[in-house]
């Protein structure tokens, strides 16, 4: 089997970085709600998704699918409005393709976003989570067939996948905005449908504290290609079995919508003391 996935980085690579005036230093990933903070990125240089060879297009309500480059907080960024997911049929390895064009354009730090279901009850919905560490229960992997050492190594280590480093600048600029801020582990479930009461059972056991349907794909291949990553998720609901409720996107919706001045206001400091801490990016 012969794997052209380098060949096709390149080509939507190249698409992009002949419109940007720079190399971007952080890719950010942004999640169900947040793609507005994408509109906040000042000279911004606009690519729809259809315009990138080989980059996939996402179908789902408000994932505007755009890829936008500019700079905010004294940081040079590129940001997708957007994602997309393996329950819309794609792979693994096509989930997580355009967070390999973030980090081959040139970002050493992906901020990897994400409205996901609260397993842990104290939590209430909008509660924002910085993610210590992932389960992974997609039932494929981002990596799986044919390795390019070109992009890394066959078998990359995980220890580190959520950067310690990069934690703690986090949690600084939480503190530095009074914005409450919880840490913990996410689990990943392939989706479309929420999870059931047992399953649920099952990922608090693990020891997962929020559930969702994306970020694992594009994690592996960021730590596959030796960039740093930041992931966080916004607590949108409490998962299936807990309220005994049942669930629905409009209330993802909602939550994420609610808690977005505040998930900017995050997203800003972060920037900001990336920006100040120069050997970060």
């Amino acid at each position: 089997m012969i794997d052209d996935i380098y060949d096709r980085l390149m080509a939507a690579t190249a698409c992009v970085r002949a419109e940007l005036p720079a190399p971007p230093q952080v890719g950010l990933i942004l999640g169900s709600g947040l793609g507005a903070f994408a509109d906040k990125l000042t000279s911004p240089v606009r690519l729809p998704y259809s315009e990138i060879p080989h980059f996939p297009k996402s179908h789902v309500p408000g994932h505007k699918g755009c890829l936008v480059a500019g700079e905010r907080a004294g940081v040079r960024c590129i940001a997708m409005q957007g994602r997309v997911h393996m329950y819309e049929g794609y792979d693994a390895r096509t989930v997580a393709f355009p967070a390999r064009v973030l980090i081959a354009l040139g970002a050493k730090v992906l901020i990897i976003t994400n409205a996901a279901g609260g397993l842990n009850a104290s939590w209430s919905p909008g509660t924002l989570m910085l993610i210590r560490d992932h389960i992974d229960m997609l039932r494929d992997h981002s990596l799986r067939g044919p390795n390019d050492d070109r992009l890394g190594p066959r078998f990359p280590d995980m220890t580190h996948a959520y950067a310690a480093e990069l934690r703690a600048l986090v949690k600084e600029a939480a503190a530095s905005e009074h914005i409450a801020l919880e840490e913990g582990v996410y689990a990943a479930m392939p989706g479309p449908t929420y999870e059931t009461p047992a399953e649920v059972q099952m990922l608090q056991k693990l020891g997962a504290d929020a559930v969702g349907m994306s970020t694992v794909p594009e994690v592996i291949v960021a730590r596959h290609m030796s960039a740093r990553v930041i992931g966080i998720s916004c607590i949108t609901n409490l998962a299936a079995g807990i309220t005994g409720e049942e669930l629905s996107h409009a209330e993802v919706t909602e939550t994420a919508n609610r808690v977005r001045e505040t998930f900017e206001r995050l997203l800003d400091a972060m920037l900001a003391q990336l920006a100040v801490r120069k050997e970060l990016v």
